[in-house]
């Protein structure tokens, strides 16, 4: 180190005077042995860093710029910062009183002097004697930092400037002249893609990777380059210099120096009352002159691309672009390379770097430093780069890190505030497919993980706080698939969650909290998890069961009101005004609608919840579910003919919509042509390439909504009195389809095989052999017939042909006999048939004539 200029407080540890020598000596003597990789000088004190990322420091230290604890007045030979030798120190920068220390993994430390709040720590907070950590810009890969008289900056990987501190003369950039106790966002240089940053005494001057040079901050001396002497509050490019490109920059307490490697000049302007501007002039130069035989400007890189053990440099190596991107990092751009990122964690696990990660992970790196400071507030976007570079890691996706790592990340995403939770949500909806469909499967995966063996690993407190947080992450990256489409709907079903928990139980607490019984009822605590409460997750089968569940609570209900009603009529001694706790209809088949509707006429609305009897005029049978699925096959097909006009089969699509008077702009109605303006004045518009859009959503409109507004009112509050409730906003569209309508997906060997048997059949019974061969040979059409015949639908329940369980009885009748379906119980009574061409007539006799009750 080669030490000059004046050294009475012993800045540089060297003297001018005899007296001094020693002091030179020792310094020398202390410092030669390391290998100095930079250095700092502040108004009286100094900092070396060695190649290790230790820190030295000497001179003045009365305002505790030094670090070493103390207040020392002169510290005459270079002494170790001890509180920072546990992290490797990249950059040092130094200001009047106060120091700024970079550490390669990118944490930054501040001590000394906080009169103006150049420290960054927070308003109010006094000076420090030893280093501290800068939390505020915790999780922001930072390039490089700088150090002004009483101001400090930092610049992050992808432009983003920070500044603090002192800001009498507008050298933060903010547009004001007021101090700033703690980093904030020079958002006027968000855009310039800014790769280094300078500081005077007051003013300051940004380098941007184009090569242009921006000042800003006291200009009284023409420092600012801009020809003339006016502090400017917000970053100005230097004009003088435009159409040059400008590589190096650096600024002294009062002028500013700048390097075009173009033309191998250095420019020079503002104090030159001692000659520094080397220009050969004398005065002060406003406007940028150019300097005549010199070097280009030694201030170091813009960047560090070594690569360290740690995951801050872990983000800072992955969030570069190859073009550039990083620069373009805001709400709606994270601007990393997430080629970058899986090569880096695939490299990672190899087995050459295996044991770096295993060991990132094994000192818990991730656990106790990382997850802890994401804050609920990031202080820019660009620090929330980590919950998307984070979700590629591998240590995350492996379940014994489920509890320190994956679900401590979901807290801290579900903890954000609005705003970055926004930008974070915006970022995701960017993510290919392949990422996107990784994160819900990691969540999904986690809540197997609890709801299996939770119980044994966890405390109950924890358990639910854990799987929580699991479905929370997930409902919030479903809300983003609703507008982005990322993955299908069903990619957030959880298949095995019907086997995992009790979906009715789950259900009950759903419905009693929701109804506010369950603090009264003290059942289960108040914040127990339920499942359905994230219905995305439950498939079409687990909602069909949930809907079931609120069916029978409602069904239940309904017959207890009838009972307690019944029992009060007994002990009142009014025995003929009892209720009957079922729904029962007397229908004729031949007049079935209007039969329904005057026996419907009788009941009111809660009676609609009561188990519904049919009763078939002239027909035995009593009714335990089969008579009613009958009823409602045959009022289905009543309802849908064209006499009653209340609804329009479409052929092609074979679906039903309610009928309207007009499905078109001109339509002829019982020989009368109707015209219906879909727009106001729409007869004179003619429909062209300008206007079809309109039209064709106009059209839409009047078909689906308008036309049908009566009919549909109708329909939906007939329809709610008995499906009503809150159930219905767990389902898509599709799965209420397809509960309704069940599924055509056939699979006639499943149910061979499911099937069970009674009396003298068994699976290897002659006659039973025989059923199956003549089944199978069936055609489609005559195998969905005898599903209509056995149980009263040709389609097979959501649950899958695995739920359809028939049952084969033999009985002792005759071959004479035909084959007899209890369509109740799903069961078939079928005599021993001796012949396949017997059994083959009976049971195709049987199932083309299906409708009707009778005892056997």
């Amino acid at each position: 180190i080669l030490c000059w200029a004046s050294n009475h407080r012993l800045i540089l540890g060297a003297s001018i005077l005899e007296s001094d020598c020693v002091s030179l000596i020792e310094l020398v003597r202390a410092l030669d042995a390391q290998k100095i990789a930079g250095v700092s000088c502040g108004q009286a004190h100094s900092l070396a860093v060695n190649e290790q990322g230790q820190v030295f420091a000497w001179g003045a230290g009365e305002g505790g710029q030094l670090g070493l604890g103390t207040a020392e007045e002169a510290v005459h030979v270079p002494r170790l910062i001890k509180k920072l030798c546990e992290h490797r120190i990249s950059q040092v920068m130094c200001g009047n009183q106060h120091c700024i220390a970079l550490s390669k993994d990118g944490q930054l430390f501040v001590w000394g002097e906080n009169s103006s709040g150049q420290l960054g720590l927070g308003k109010g907070e006094p000076s420090t004697l030893s280093p501290q950590t800068l939390k505020s810009l915790c999780g922001i890969p930072l390039a490089q930092i700088s150090a002004g008289g009483d101001h400090s900056f930092a610049l992050s990987l992808s432009g983003a400037v920070f500044g603090w501190g002192k800001n009498s003369a507008g050298q933060l950039g903010l547009n004001d002249e007021q101090d700033r106790a703690v980093p904030c966002h020079i958002k006027f240089l968000r855009s310039q893609k800014v790769v280094y940053i300078s500081c005077g005494e007051e003013h300051t001057a940004a380098l941007t990777k184009e090569g242009g040079l921006f000042t800003f901050g006291n200009g009284s001396r023409g420092q600012l380059g801009h020809d003339s002497t006016r502090n400017e509050p917000l970053p100005r490019r230097v004009m003088e210099l435009m159409g040059t490109e400008v590589s190096q920059i650096a600024c002294g307490r009062h002028h500013t120096l700048a390097f075009v490697p173009s033309t191998g000049l250095v420019y020079a302007f503002g104090c030159n009352t001692q000659g520094q501007l080397g220009t050969g002039l004398r005065g002060n130069a406003k406007s940028p002159l150019p300097v005549r035989n010199v070097q280009p400007l030694c201030i170091g890189n813009t960047h560090t691309s070594i690569l360290f053990p740690s995951i801050w440099i872990l983000i800072s190596t992955c969030c570069f672009h190859s073009d550039d991107g990083h620069f373009k990092t805001n709400p709606k751009v994270p601007g990393i390379d997430f080629n970058a990122v899986r090569l880096l964690f695939e490299t990672l696990m190899k087995p050459a770097f295996a044991r770096l990660l295993d060991q990132v992970c094994a000192t818990k790196s991730f656990e106790s430093l990382l997850i802890p400071q994401l804050t609920c507030s990031p202080p820019d976007v660009e620090a929330m780069r980590i919950y998307l570079i984070l979700s590629e890691c591998p240590a995350l996706q492996d379940s014994k890190n489920y509890i320190s790592l994956t679900i401590p990340l979901a807290m801290a995403i579900l903890r954000l505030d609005a705003n970055p939770s926004k930008v974070l949500d915006n970022w995701w909806s960017l993510m290919d497919c392949e990422f996107f469909s990784r994160l819900v499967e990691m969540y999904k995966s986690i809540v197997v993980f609890l709801l299996t063996g939770g119980k044994a690993l966890l405390m109950p407190v924890f358990l639910e706080s854990y799987t929580s947080a699991a479905l929370r992450l997930l409902e919030k990256l479903h809300k983003v698939n609703l507008k982005a489409h990322r993955v299908e709907y069903n990619h957030f079903y959880i298949p095995d969650i019907a086997t995992l928990v009790d979906i009715q139980e789950d259900y009950l607490k759903w419905f009693l909290r929701k109804a506010d019984i369950l603090d009264n009822l003290n059942l289960i605590s108040q914040g127990s998890v339920t499942l359905c409460a994230y219905p995305f997750i439950l498939n079409a089968q687990a909602k069909t069961t949930v809907l079931q569940t609120d069916a029978e609570l409602q069904m239940q209900m309904a017959v207890s009101g009838a009972n307690l009603h019944n029992v009060f009529m007994l002990l009142t001694m009014e025995p003929l005004l009892a209720r009957n706790p079922f729904l029962v209809l007397h229908v004729r088949r031949n007049h079935l609608v209007s039969d329904a509707l005057r026996e419907l006429t009788v009941y009111n609305d809660v009676d609609l919840k009561k188990p519904l009897k049919v009763i078939f005029d002239g027909e035995e049978a009593v009714d335990a579910g089969g008579v009613t699925k009958e009823f409602f096959l045959l009022l289905l097909k009543e309802l849908i003919d064209p006499i009653y006009g209340m609804f329009t089969q479409y052929s092609e699509s074979n679906l039903l919509w309610f009928s309207d008077k007009v499905s078109s702009i001109t339509r002829e109605y019982y020989g009368i042509t109707e015209v219906k303006e879909l727009v106001q004045g729409g007869k004179t518009i003619a429909v062209d390439k300008t206007n079809r859009k309109e039209f064709v959503q106009a059209y839409l409109q009047y078909v689906f909504s308008d036309a049908v507004q009566e009919q549909y009112s109708a329909f939906s509050s007939g329809f709610l009195k008995v499906c009503g409730g809150e159930i219905l906003s767990l389902f898509q569209p599709s799965e209420l389809m397809a509960m309704v309508v069940g599924n055509n997906n056939y699979n006639w060997e499943e149910m061979e095989k499911n099937a069970s048997y009674k009396g003298e059949f068994s699976a290897s019974h002659p006659t039973v052999k025989m059923f199956w061969e003549v089944f199978h040979e069936f055609p489609l059409e005559k195998k969905k017939q005898f599903l209509l015949f056995l149980t009263g639908s040709d389609r097979i329940p959501i649950h899958g042909m695995a739920s359809l369980r028939i049952v084969i009885q033999s009985t002792a009748a005759e071959e004479h006999y035909l084959p007899v379906a209890h369509t109740c119980y799903n069961m078939l009574d079928m005599p021993c048939y001796q012949t396949k061409e017997t059994l083959r007539h009976r049971l195709t006799q049987a199932v083309e004539q299906y409708e009707g009750f009778s005892l056997v």
